[in-house]
């Protein structure tokens, strides 16, 4: 006890004395690693577009160089698991991913934990402000491994958000003034909603959702709908509830709404189908990422009778008042067989700083940043407010229950494919509650063979 008494007397008295102290901003150093070379993995995306405009001023920085590859997002995520899996012998060291892939990707010692980093004044420079990251964000990419809806925000900090969607309702507002359209407040007003401007634009779908046989169907829109209903996809002992009565008919009502007022080859759609039908004129609605109507928004995207023509809402409401919107974030996160994981580590950092994440809501597309300081910034506030009702929109979802409404397990992809399969056989005609029931039995098999369900 003496001696640390001693030794806390000698520290004071120095910074008495401003000498012979180090401070974290002398123990960071941005040029630790020159001449270093990373090479990143990433999707195609506007927000990988901002990443690369801006690499030179990462190199100019710290001396590190930047090597990366792009591929579309139908076999980017197979692109990463392949590389992961190799582990030493893998090709990249930081990868674009989301949230959900930490379930898989974690437990298979894929992905490189980065509370050490981040807690580490000699690896993390002062004016990163970690707290500045919304902290739900921070918490869906937390996780103790262990499946079950209470163990997000848990243990290790698998990545690290970069920029996210909220799924939320876009519309055609021109047609909805022609026509006397609201928007709904309710799963019954959005399909009426959706089948009547159907019926008043015979050469447009009403609605535009995603409907491919991809896990990818099930997160934007209609996980949204089916949370906001109060519907959930596990229950507390991991049992699958997509046969529950709340979700058969949040199911049974979603894909009649899509027969009766979707694009006829709905089963196909994907992000890229769907924005890009909205854009095109070719539909009068869509409940999506609200950054997707962003995209379309534009003069090189845009058909001229939907530039300038749409705006936001929150999703409808549940039978409670509630509304619960799922969201993706798209994120940055390390290769556990890196061999430059220092290095690695100063980019994420650069990438999902204060700075770089500025330029890029502000000069790019990254318009739902993740950072709360810069929806306070007077200049992407002004860019913003010229998209109809998209900064109110996005007030209040985040306002309200806004996060992964997935119950994290480590078999999300196979199953959540799965619930597609089971959406689109509904969609052509099964019977909703049969086809629900059998979803169940062979998710609970599947979960039970892996461990999940005890």
């Amino acid at each position: 006890m003496k001696h640390k008494l001693v030794l806390l007397l000698i520290v004071v008295v120095m910074l008495a004395l401003g000498v012979g102290v180090t401070t974290a901003q002398d123990e960071f150093n941005w040029r630790a690693y020159e001449g270093t070379t990373l090479r990143l993995l990433l999707n195609q995306h506007p927000y990988q577009q901002a990443l690369v405009g801006e690499l030179a001023k990462f190199t100019e920085l710290t001396g590190i160089n930047v090597e990366y590859d792009v591929f579309p997002e139908q076999n980017y995520f197979d692109k990463v698991t392949i590389d992961l899996s190799a582990g030493a012998a893998s090709t990249y060291d930081v990868f674009m991913t989301g949230a959900y892939m930490i379930w898989q990707y974690a437990p298979a010692g894929w992905m490189e934990p980065l509370e050490p980093y981040i807690n580490d004044p000699t690896k993390t420079n002062p004016d990163y402000d970690w707290e500045d990251i919304f902290a739900d964000l921070r918490n869906s990419e937390a996780w103790n491994l262990e499946a079950g809806r209470e163990n997000l925000g848990q243990g290790s900090q698998y990545a690290i958000p970069w920029g996210f969607e909220a799924n939320a309702f876009m519309y055609r507002q021109d047609l909805f003034e022609e026509h006397g359209l609201s928007v709904p407040q309710s799963l019954d007003e959005l399909v009426a909603v959706a089948e009547a401007l159907d019926a008043a634009e015979p050469e447009m779908a009403g609605i535009v959702v995603r409907g491919s046989l991809n896990w990818a169907t099930i997160h934007p829109g209609f996980m949204t709908m089916y949370a906001s209903q109060g519907c959930v996809d596990y229950d507390e002992n991991m049992i699958p509830q997509m046969n529950s009565a709340c979700a058969v008919e949040v199911t049974s009502k979603w894909t009649e709404m899509v027969r009766n007022a979707g694009p006829e080859a709905w089963t196909t759609y994907t992000w890229y189908q769907a924005g890009s039908d909205f854009g095109a004129g070719k539909a009068g609605i869509l409940f999506d990422a609200d950054i997707l109507a962003y995209f379309q928004n534009q003069p090189d995207t845009a058909a001229p009778e939907v530039l300038g023509n749409i705006a936001w809402a929150p999703g409808p409401l549940g039978p409670d008042g509630a509304l619960r919107t799922n969201i993706w974030i798209w994120s940055l996160a390390m290769n556990s067989g890196s061999r430059n994981k220092d290095a690695s580590w100063y980019f994420m950092q650069w990438a999902t700083g204060k700075e770089f994440l500025t330029t890029g809501a502000v000069d790019y597309s990254m318009v739902n940043p993740v950072r709360a300081s810069i929806w306070e910034n007077p200049d992407f506030q002004a860019k913003m407010a010229e998209q109809t009702n998209y900064l109110e929109t996005f007030n209040t979802i985040m306002a309200n229950d806004a996060k992964i409404q997935f119950t994290p397990q480590p078999l999300f992809f196979e199953t959540t494919t799965e619930w597609a399969q089971a959406l689109q056989d509904i969609y052509a005609g099964a019977d909703a509650q049969q086809r629900l029931d059998e979803l169940v039995d062979s998710l609970t098999l599947q979960l039970q063979d892996a461990g999940v369900i005890q």
